[in-house]
């Protein structure tokens, strides 16, 4: 009884200074806990404590069956590596700007950097794959200066070293096309260079195709050579796109397409659609999905997105005559959807359900910025790319936002409407982890792969959105009540040092009860002799 008489005689010693200090202290310190979780968490998506927990704390507590385990664990996770590979892999952007006359405009004006060096870095082993090959010792200013230019990461370096190889050789096409995707600051003045590249590519092209059947040297150099042709009509098409000539852009794209049908990896096709979706010639664009929308073919978000724009539209045609007509949860809840609005609902659902990221650029809830030059499919990146250059066709056909935006948001009718299809469109979206409806389940390693792709100052649009970790939740509810407790103890010093008192009382009476009923059970000896323990 002695030790409690003492702890309770300390206790009744201690002011309300003493507490404040103790709250105040235990405030500060889980608010810094706090900070640094909530900090590691936006950084790497994960909590530092259960990180700390699962990785130290977990063996010790199940070490011989994770040691039985290793075997397996090691190959299931060198599998599932292998198996995210493919679903994390880097498109090129069909659509991507150009870097003198589009992208230096925006850094110009804003002083930020729309690119990242990783995107960069990705142009430009691209670059070096289509317009170099091992054969080049024919061609000097290919070989010595070109294939430099293209490693070179400095952009002033770059357009040195092509106009060193044009001084080397005039009919150098590469370095015609480095300039005009780097150097040149307007669409004019790209697509004049662009011109001359092509007049050189396609000397170099009826050349190299005549003598490719000679041997791999001269076919490696034909290849070459074709790329070079592709590109540049490709890009000559989409400068006629952006100069307002779009019928002259789909005439070259279509011929394009035509001439080269296995060049498919440049997916001409979505510049194809783009542009006719520019002049409205919606039935030339199903047509175009007949043939790529194929469940043998790659998907994108320009496939999926635009079929459900054509059911969306349909919708509008047949229910919506008028201007002033829009499609209504209201109406829609009385009367039942239609099969056009239904098939509508669908096509969005299948196309949220490729890239959930997209409605949130297209309903225009989140801000749009530069497309990146490489995208990931299903990822934000891509999501951008694609509302940067079809938001207004959405914006073109009427009611196709709104029957989105219902379908997206979900509203009254939902379930009572639709009946066994919900008109949410989160609702049908798979868990990630779980097996998806139409396509593969959602990739888990797009956040890491989009951070890479898209500049710092975006915020990078994730999904599923990730709940905040239980320590995070702990740690802010610890430090706001210490807090509260330290200036309720500063503003009323007298009622919450009674309060503290009592509490304390009442935790340590139940020992006291227990210590006096030992004490009157125990012999007198081995009493003391617990004491002194």
């Amino acid at each position: 009884m002695v030790d409690l008489e003492y702890i309770a005689m300390f206790l009744n010693t201690l002011t309300p200074k003493f507490y404040v200090a103790l709250t105040g202290t235990s405030s500060l310190i889980s608010g810094l806990i706090l900070i640094f979780e909530w900090w590691y968490f936006r950084k790497y998506g994960t909590s530092f404590i259960e990180q700390v927990s699962l990785n130290h704390l977990g063996p010790w507590l199940g070490g011989v069956e994770n040691n039985n385990n290793g075997n397996n664990n090691t190959n299931n996770s060198q599998n599932n590596n292998q198996q995210s590979v493919p679903e994390c892999k880097v498109w090129r952007n069909p659509l991507n700007l150009l870097r003198g006359a589009e992208y230096n405009r925006y850094t110009w004006v804003t002083g930020k950097e729309p690119l990242t060096y990783y995107d960069m870095n990705l142009s430009a082993q691209d670059h070096q794959t289509f317009f170099t090959c091992d054969t080049d010792h024919s061609r000097p200013s290919d070989e010595s200066v070109m294939q430099r230019a293209w490693r070179e990461r400095n952009p002033q370096a770059r357009i040195k070293a092509a106009h060193e190889a044009l001084e080397k050789d005039s009919e150098c096409a590469t370095a015609y096309i480095l300039l005009a995707e780097e150097e040149a600051t307007t669409i004019l003045e790209t697509e004049r260079l662009f011109k001359q590249a092509l007049k050189v590519g396609e000397a170099n092209y009826k050349k190299s195709q005549s003598t490719q059947h000679l041997g791999a040297h001269y076919e490696a150099i034909h290849r070459r050579d074709t790329n070079v042709c592709v590109y540049v009509r490709r890009r000559l098409a989409m400068c006629a796109r952006k100069l307002g000539r779009v019928k002259e852009a789909v005439k070259m794209m279509r011929d394009l397409m035509k001439e080269f049908p296995m060049m498919s990896v440049l997916n001409i096709h979505e510049n194809l659609i783009e542009a006719l979706l520019e002049l409205q010639a919606y039935a030339d664009v199903q047509a175009v999905l007949a043939k790529y929308d194929d469940i043998s073919l790659p998907k994108s978000a320009t496939i999926c997105y635009t079929a459900a724009l054509l059911k969306a539209r349909a919708v509008a045609d047949k229910s919506f005559p008028f201007a002033s007509c829009r499609f209504s949860p209201e109406i829609a809840s009385k009367r039942g959807l239609s099969t056009a609005e239904m098939n509508a609902v669908e096509a969005i659902h299948r196309a949220v359900e490729f890239n959930p990221h997209v409605p949130k650029y297209l309903l225009e809830t989140k801000s749009l910025i530069l497309p990146p030059e490489h995208l990931l499919k299903r990822g934000d990146s891509e999501a951008i790319a694609y509302a940067f250059f079809h938001l207004p066709h959405w914006k073109r056909v009427d009611g196709a936002l709104n029957l989105l935006h219902c379908t997206w948001e979900g509203s009254p009718y939902g379930e009572s409407a639709v009946g066994d299809a919900p008109c949410h469109a989160f609702r049908m979206i798979p868990y990630p982890l779980e097996k998806g409806h139409l396509f593969y389940p959602y990739p888990s390693c797009t956040e890491s792969a989009d951070r890479e792709l898209l500049p710092a100052f975006h915020e990078v649009s994730v999904y599923p959105k990730k709940e905040l970790p239980f320590f995070i939740l702990f740690t802010a509810g610890l430090c706001s009540v210490t807090a509260l407790l330290a200036l309720l103890t500063h503003q009323f010093p007298e009622p919450m040092g009674l309060v503290a008192k009592t509490f304390l009382n009442t935790i340590t009476s139940p020992f006291n009860f227990l210590v006096e009923k030992l004490e009157g059970v125990l012999p007198s000896n081995l009493w003391h002799q617990l004491t002194r323990l």
